[in-house]
């Protein structure tokens, strides 16, 4: 049966991804190997998968994940705390689909959106 979902979005730099993601947003790193070509990270039961894509355009890059999260305001303020920046389009609000919801970009312009449901 189905247990988890993993994304796996492009990286152009893996040093600088890693930053990123460990240094920035908390995530730790994840596996038992260490691959210049791959990368896990992990922070509260979510896991993302990156892969070595050297040639990609950040500029043609739609990779997207939808993150769910119980403390969304918290959340929020922390990324601006750290000073992380919101995507100019993605500021934190409750959309007509009654999601709240907030989005950032990573380096390689991935969309990282987050969310918490009102169910």
């Amino acid at each position: 049966m189905l247990t988890a979902v993993h994304p796996k979005l492009p990286m152009r730099d893996k040093k600088v991804t890693k930053d990123f993601y460990l240094n920035k947003l908390g995530f730790i790193q994840s596996g038992n190997a260490d691959y210049d070509f791959y990368l896990m990270v992990c922070k509260e039961g979510v896991e993302l998968h990156f892969f070595l894509f050297e040639e990609l355009n950040p500029e043609e890059n739609y990779g997207q994940v939808y993150l769910r999260t119980d403390a969304i305001d918290d959340l929020y303020q922390s990324f601006l705390d750290r000073q992380i920046e919101i995507h100019p389009n993605g500021k934190l609000q409750k959309k007509p689909w009654g999601i709240k919801e907030f989005s950032i970009l990573d380096p390689d312009n991935n969309l990282i959106t987050f969310g918490e449901s009102n169910c």
